[in-house]
């Protein structure tokens, strides 16, 4: 029988002094805007996303940008890869890191990296919107329509992070999505997704189950989950169980490939002290949870929420042991989150980042937020 989730604190204490002073701009401003609305006044919020956009990291990124909207001449891309030829950050996870970083919708590199997105999103068949998988969607037949739904997933969800969930194009695609993952989760194949073929395991063909995208993109859609309250609780309880273990690849044609961004369970490893094995993942995926209503039906979260607290010290500032860098993260799905301190020279500033992620997610969840 699975242990019950643990109880979340209902109030959480931020310390705001200690963030504004020590925290970088994108921190400064997000707390101001996101945790702490009308902390400081709009000529202030006005003089950090000036501050933002001259930062060195946000002017580099915008400096790969081509023309076109594009990066890196793919969409997924976080690290070089000959087989796919991909050989830097793509579009996707440059244009959420951006506005991560606090860059505002009417920034020319968001404009135009829009544009392209919804290209992605209307269906376009252009052979060229694969952009990475053109070669593999051309090698491998039958490939293809798998392909432009993942990207259409990927597409939505930083569409939806940009503040265009209203626009009838993303909810049109988030309701057939989220269509496709209720009737999984309503469907024997979620219990049982797995089908054998020869000496390996494939995902049932006729599974459709939530990936990192559907699930980021209706935790960005509020609207949508008030419509399907249903399907949020559904997807809790299948989130909130443990992944299944066995190694599986997935069908694409004539092809097989082993996509990590597919959700069978509880995407959170964590050790029994707590400490999970990837913190900015960790806390990028209770984010999403918090977002969606539901981050108390996670055990794995709870845990890692409790040693959290633990490590703070008396004045609520994040503070482990033996702290000598900003934490590294594996998972390509939080490339673009974390970390919010691009310039982090001093110990301090090297703690604000994961001291604000518990601000906000404690202002996501609903608890009672308490400046320190």
């Amino acid at each position: 029988m699975d242990a019950a989730p643990l109880a979340f604190p209902v109030t959480h204490k931020v310390p705001v002094t200690w963030i504004m002073r020590h925290g970088g701009p994108s921190i400064r401003l997000r707390l101001a805007t996101e945790v702490f609305p009308g902390l400081v006044s709009d000529a202030d919020v006005a003089g950090l996303r000036a501050e933002i956009a001259n930062l060195q990291a946000v002017r580099q990124i915008v400096k790969k940008q081509k023309d076109t909207g594009v990066w890196g001449g793919n969409l997924l891309g976080v690290a070089p890869n000959k087989t796919t030829g991909v050989k830097d950050v793509g579009t996707i996870p440059q244009f959420r890191r951006l506005l991560e970083l606090g860059v505002g919708r009417e920034h020319r590199s968001i404009r135009v990296g829009t544009r392209v997105l919804y290209r992605l999103v209307s269906r376009d068949d252009d052979p060229k919107l694969l952009f990475e998988f053109e070669k593999f969607g051309v090698a491998a037949p039958g490939a293809e329509p798998w392909i432009r739904i993942i990207v259409r997933e990927a597409a939505s969800a930083a569409l939806a992070a940009a503040g265009f969930g209203d626009d009838p194009r993303v909810r049109g695609a988030a309701h057939k999505i989220l269509n496709e993952v209720s009737t999984f989760l309503r469907s024997e194949a979620a219990q049982s997704p797995f089908v054998r073929e020869g000496r390996s395991w494939v995902l049932n063909p006729a599974a459709y189950p939530p990936t990192v995208f559907s699930v980021s993109l209706l935790s960005r859609l509020p609207a949508v989950q008030r419509e399907r309250a249903g399907l949020v609780e559904r997807l809790a309880s299948y989130l909130a169980a443990p992944a299944p273990k066995k190694a599986f690849t997935v069908a694409a044609g004539k092809k097989s490939i082993r996509p990590t961004f597919l959700l069978l369970g509880d995407p959170l490893h964590v050790s029994a002290a707590g400490h999970p094995d990837d913190l900015p993942f960790a806390l990028f995926w209770m984010e999403v949870l918090a977002r969606l209503g539901v981050l108390h039906t996670s055990s794995t979260a709870g845990k890692i929420w409790q040693r959290l607290l633990k490590e703070r010290d008396d004045a609520g500032v994040w503070h482990p042991k033996n702290v000598r860098g900003i934490p590294k993260g594996a998972s390509p799905w939080a490339h673009h989150y974390f970390p919010l301190e691009t310039d982090a020279k001093t110990q301090e500033s090297r703690l604000a980042d994961v001291t604000f992620r518990m601000a906000l997610i404690g202002r996501l969840s609903g608890m009672e937020i308490i400046q320190s």
